[in-house]
């Protein structure tokens, strides 16, 4: 088959996760013997649009844009000026090839996915990863949310079909946007061990964090009030925390986010500043270190889609103790259910985080078990799960789509 994916973000230019599942999606059927074209952007610093590029099998269009604005309805702007780069760009495509079939991802490409699948009369699939209603639990009532969501809601119902990440989101979507869940198609995200690279100086890491006697806890992700990590401070500080009662416990929160100045200021009140140390955004390659450093890697969001930082932890050896919410439920393995804490619940996950840290032999069976798990998130199995999906949808045509006028981003 020949497919035309878009997304915003592809390596190099990397916002968040999106870019390294559409990475790892894109090579893998490519890898299967598919034709893979991807439409994202180039920005600043990125591989220059001088024409389509071969990288890594897949066929890639990069749409030259200028730096992301921080005001949010510039960024608005932005991204209706984006999807119209795209829609030019993508027809030029569409004429020049026979393509199967259309599949955008998240809400940010939905117009530019929308016109070039109905320009070229071809099936679209939406994968959404995340949804406005999730990130703001509930709160879509007022601008910017309002239109995000609005955005979001007819991609979902335009689509032919929709692939969401895990069992929670394809309940979520169904029952936010009003679609039927047979229309909802569960394909998980992946894990590659092959990138999970090894430091070259694992001790010298470690040294910079913690004491060869302390225990060493890390916090990972987006720095936003959906991850929870307020919570985790909340547990590790205080005439209670866990930092008083174990002793010898140090912490590491690695990200950037709009919740940042919040926990900077959450850690001095709660006394942490001399126990741990917030490091900002940081790369693949000190993440992945990072696991193999750590004691416990925690994740206490309050709403996830999926949870591949769970994922990445123990795939490194590191135990991880997840938050009981969304797709957390089916990243952690059933048999170690204790190793989830009611969200929201600083307390349960204190206990938690104290039985894991004095423990050796469990954080060992808690690894070992984890390793065994981890191998069904396999990228190959995804992509050919994706190939199946799509090839369904290329038999069913001619397709009647939904007549619903497509949304404007601006």
């Amino acid at each position: 088959m020949r497919v035309l994916i878009l997304s915003w973000e592809y390596p190099p230019v990397v916002e968040g996760g999106l870019a390294r599942h559409v990475h790892k999606l894109a090579t893998h059927l490519a890898a299967q013997g598919h034709e893979i074209h991807v439409l994202t952007r180039a920005t600043t610093g990125s591989p220059t649009d001088d024409g389509p590029t071969l990288e890594e099998g897949v066929h890639l269009h990069r749409v030259p844009e200028p730096a992301k604005p921080s005001d949010m309805d510039a960024f608005l702007e932005w991204i209706a000026a984006m999807n119209h780069d795209m829609t030019v760009r993508g027809r030029g495509l569409l004429d020049g090839a026979a393509f199967d079939l259309v599949h955008g991802h998240d809400w940010l490409v939905a117009s530019a996915a929308d016109h070039l699948a109905r320009h070229a009369d071809l099936p679209m699939v939406a994968t959404i990863h995340a949804t406005e209603y999730g990130r703001h639990q509930g709160w879509v009532g007022r601008h910017p949310q309002s239109h995000i969501h609005g955005i979001e809601t007819w991609m979902a119902r335009r689509a032919d079909r929709t692939i969401t990440c895990s069992h929670y989101m394809r309940g979520h979507v169904s029952d936010v946007f009003g679609l039927d869940e047979t229309r909802v198609q569960v394909i998980p995200n992946g894990i590659d061990a092959a990138d999970l690279l090894e430091h070259e100086d694992l001790d010298a890491l470690r040294a910079r964090f913690a004491a060869p006697d302390e225990r060493l806890v890390l916090l990972v992700g987006r720095l936003v009030y959906e991850k929870g990590f307020q919570f985790a401070l909340d547990a590790l500080g205080g005439p209670d925390g866990v930092i008083e009662r174990v002793g010898g416990v140090r912490f590491v929160v690695a990200g950037s986010g709009t919740h940042e100045e919040e926990l900077h200021r959450q850690a001095a009140d709660l006394g942490l500043d001399a126990h741990g140390t917030f490091v900002g955004w940081i790369d693949d390659h000190l993440l992945h270190a990072l696991y193999r450093i750590s004691d416990l890697c925690v994740v206490p969001s309050i709403f996830e889609p999926f949870g591949l930082v769970a994922l990445e932890a123990m795939a490194s050896g590191c135990p991880c103790i997840v938050a009981d919410s969304g797709g957390l439920r089916e990243v952690v393995p059933e048999d170690q259910v204790d190793l989830r804490f009611p969200s929201r619940d600083p307390v349960a996950l204190g206990a938690l985080m104290e039985r894991l840290l004095t423990d050796d032999a469990l954080r060992a069976r808690v690894v070992e078990r984890a390793s065994e798990h981890v191998r069904r998130f396999d990228w190959a199995e995804i992509a050919r799960e994706t190939a199946a999906l799509y090839a369904e949808l290329v038999a069913e045509r001619p397709v009647v789509r939904a007549t619903v006028p497509s949304p404007t981003h601006g």
